[in-house]
């Protein structure tokens, strides 16, 4: 599985543009449905059926444009890899809703709950470790609260899980953050 296919989809449904070059320096923009998106990519629904170039800019509702190329095609579906490669944090928070940001976070808090009950750590324990209050560690993992990058890493070192496996894994059991 390719990494632009494993990447985690955050399922949305939102307006956004489609911009690319015709071919002979007009610009033409046409309106689609963002149907979900990833750190690598977006599922976009065109509202027309539009030739889309291998080339093209997706343009979200927040403002934020992102170089795409054209994944695959199926219909007015299309799948977009982000030209750059990876959306950076900002831009992945730009392209979520308030709702999705609040089940990423409960994913993530439940991951963290999972990897400190694996290695057998209180929350006082572990808040002690990342110089934090116990009530902190668990809003974190009711999915109330924001963790700074350095602070998912320093987590995910003490509880030997990989980064990726805290933001990005699978939700463990009896969890709804999808």
């Amino acid at each position: 599985m390719s990494d632009h296919r494993a990447a985690v989809r955050h399922h949305t449904l939102r307006t956004g543009m489609i911009e690319f070059d015709n071919g002979t320096g007009s610009i033409v923009s046409v309106p689609c449905t963002i149907r979900d998106v990833s750190g690598t990519g977006a599922r976009v629904a065109l509202n027309s059926s539009a030739w889309v170039p291998e080339q093209f800019s997706l343009i979200f509702s927040s403002g934020l444009r992102k170089g795409c190329r054209l994944a695959w095609r199926k219909e007015r579906l299309i799948g977009g890899a982000f030209a750059d490669g990876y959306a950076s944090a900002d831009e992945q928070a730009a392209m979520m809703t308030a709702d999705e940001q609040a089940r990423h976070r409960l994913g993530i808090g439940a991951r963290v709950r999972a990897a400190r009950e694996t290695r057998g750590y209180t929350e006082a324990q572990l808040a002690e470790r990342l110089g934090v209050t116990p009530a902190f560690v668990a809003l974190v993992e009711q999915g109330e609260a924001d963790i700074p990058l350095y602070q998912l890493m320093h987590i995910a070192d003490l509880l030997m899980v990989s980064l990726d496996g805290l933001v990005a894994g699978p939700v463990p059991e009896g969890v709804d953050a999808g």
